[in-house]
C-alpha cells in the first residue's frame, strides 16, 4: 500500500495564521472564515519560506489554494457544537452547547416560553462566541441552522415572533446578542454541520421522530 506523503499547510489569513502539519488543524483555521488564504506544501522548508514571503506570489501559481472540503473527511472533532429544541412554534425553547467529540455539555439555557427554534439556534451561537472570546479561545463552532448562521453574519435576528408578556426575557436576550455582535468581531470559524453525511449534530436534544 502506498504511503501518503506528509503535507504542510500555510494559513496566511484565517482564525490563527501560521504553519500546520496536518489538514485537520489547518481546516479548523479556515472553515467558516470569510475569504481565508491558505495552501499546502510538500516540505516544511517550503512552507516556512512561503509564510515569511508574499502570499500573492504563491496564490497566483498554477497550483490552486486548497478547497475547504479537500479532505472529504468527517467533522473537525476538536470543536464545539450548538443546537436548540422547541416544543411548538412558538413554544418552550431551550438551547445548549457541547464538545463535539465527547458530547460533554458546556452550557444549557432555558426553557423559555413563547420562543422559536431559530431564536434558540441564534442565541446559542452568540452565547458560545461570547464565551470563547472571553476565554481567548479560537476553536470552530458547529451549527446545523443556516438561518441562525445568517442572522449572526448580519448581526440581526430577523424573527417574525411577536413579543408577549411571557417571552420578555427572550427578547432581552436577543437584544443583548445583537449588541454584542455589533461591538465584537466574529473571528471564530462557524461551520455548517453536515447532517446528511454525519447524522444529528452532537448537541441535538434527541427529540425528533
Amino acid at each position: 500500500m502506498a504511503i501518503k506523503s506528509r503535507k504542510f499547510y500555510v494559513v496566511w489569513k484565517g482564525a490563527t495564521p501560521g504553519i500546520y502539519d496536518n489538514w485537520e488543524q489547518c481546516r479548523a483555521q479556515v472553515e467558516g472564515f470569510e475569504k481565508p488564504f491558505y495552501k499546502s506544501f510538500d516540505t516544511e522548508a517550503e512552507a516556512k519560506h512561503a509564510f515569511a514571503g508574499n502570499m500573492w506570489h504563491y496564490l497566483k501559481t498554477k497550483k490552486q489554494p486548497l478547497s475547504a472540503d479537500e479532505s472529504g473527511t468527517g467533522p473537525v472533532w476538536e470543536s464545539l457544537s450548538v443546537d436548540a429544541a422547541c416544543s411548538g412554534n412558538p413554544g418552550m425553547m431551550e438551547y445548549q452547547c457541547v464538545h463535539t467529540k465527547t458530547k460533554k455539555q458546556i452550557f444549557h439555557q432555558g426553557p423559555f416560553p413563547d420562543a422559536t427554534n431559530n431564536i434558540g439556534e441564534f442565541l446559542a451561537l452568540v452565547h458560545v462566541l461570547a464565551m470563547l472570546r472571553k476565554r481567548k479561545q479560537k476553536i470552530p463552532v458547529y451549527s446545523d441552522s443556516r438561518t441562525a448562521m445568517a442572522w449572526v453574519r448580519n448581526k440581526k435576528a430577523k424573527t417574525l415572533l411577536k413579543p408577549t408578556p411571557r417571552n420578555t426575557e427572550v427578547f432581552e436576550l436577543i437584544a443583548r446578542a445583537e449588541v454584542w455582535l455589533k461591538n465584537n468581531p466574529v473571528d471564530i470559524p462557524i461551520l455548517k454541520w453536515n447532517t446528511e453525511k454525519w447524522g444529528e449534530i452532537p448537541a441535538d436534544f434527541g427529540r425528533k421522530g
